[in-house]
């Protein structure tokens, strides 16, 4: 940890009874921001940015439920203890426990949904929010279309029944760590993914539990996480969002990202990071670090 967030601290944050989320802090501010990783990664995919913006704020990282370092447990039946409600309300214990009622998020991928449902449930906690490199849950699931099938095949293997797609993934964990990353990381940007990350990303999803949360986390996006969706479909979300995608992207080529936040939310900037695939804040930093300041700088 240390190689990449020198000072920083490593704490484990119980939220409930046998469930405690991996936490790294550091940084100094009058305002803190929460950042919050993608699929299939941690905490680590904020090496590049989280370092430079501590001398102006508080930092705190988390592995989410069921990834990294974070408590892995097994899933309910509804898929209900991965729900993005009770994944959500995992960060909020933490940054409370911190104290922090109110800060920022900055998010990717499934990082993103968590704080999607986070902001739904308790906008009067978030500041603002910055979402890399999705849109909206059921947007995407309701628009599927056979391209998205095809470039984002996990999202309906992950859901398979059983432990199916545990057993199968359990085979060649470090094959399918390679496969993921090449297939969505522009050319430009293979070189930021040195081999110890690599091997970190691998050595965690290795770990049959972690395999099992990460099929959790999709089982639950496409049942329950509907049901709670249902519900807030017309809720319109009022804090400041910046939106960022990759322009060589899965996310940014199917979709118009900035118009398809804009339909729930008030107030969204949004901009295409150039030379970028799906793991932005990794593949190109500096653009990312950019708007990112700003963004928060004016707001």
């Amino acid at each position: 940890m240390q190689k990449y967030y020198p000072g920083f601290e490593k704490k484990f944050i119980e939220v409930e009874k046998d469930i405690k989320i991996h936490t790294v802090t550091g940084g100094q501010g009058k305002e803190a921001i929460l950042f919050l990783h993608g699929h299939p990664e941690n905490y680590l995919i904020w090496r590049f940015i989280a370092p430079c913006l501590k001398d102006n704020y508080n930092i705190v990282m988390t592995d989410l439920r069921g990834y990294g370092e974070s408590s892995k447990p097994k899933g309910e039946k509804d898929h209900s203890n991965y729900s993005k409600r009770v994944m959500g309300n995992d960060q909020l214990k933490v940054m409370l426990e911190l104290g922090f009622n109110k800060f920022h998020i900055i998010s990717h991928d499934r990082g993103s949904r968590v704080a999607h449902r986070l902001i739904l449930d308790h906008p009067e906690n978030i500041l603002t929010c910055t979402f890399m490199d999705i849109l909206p849950t059921d947007d995407m699931y309701d628009k599927t279309t056979k391209e998205f099938a095809n470039k984002y095949w996990h999202w309906f293997f992950y859901i398979q029944p059983g432990d199916f797609p545990e057993v199968l993934l359990a085979k060649d964990p470090k094959k399918f760590i390679e496969f993921n990353l090449t297939k969505k990381i522009g050319p430009t940007a293979r070189g930021n993914f040195s081999q110890d990350i690599l091997d970190e990303y691998t050595r965690h999803f290795a770990d049959p539990k972690t395999i099992h949360g990460i099929c959790e986390d999709y089982k639950a996006s496409a049942s329950i996480d509907r049901i709670h969706n249902d519900v807030d479909r017309t809720k319109k979300i009022d804090i400041p969002i910046l939106a960022l995608w990759g322009a060589n992207g899965i996310v940014g080529n199917l979709w118009d990202v900035k118009a398809g936040w804009e339909k729930t939310c008030n107030n969204v900037t949004g901009y295409a990071v150039e030379n970028c695939g799906h793991f932005v804040p990794e593949e190109q930093p500096e653009i990312v670090l950019e708007y990112v300041k700003k963004f928060l700088n004016d707001n």
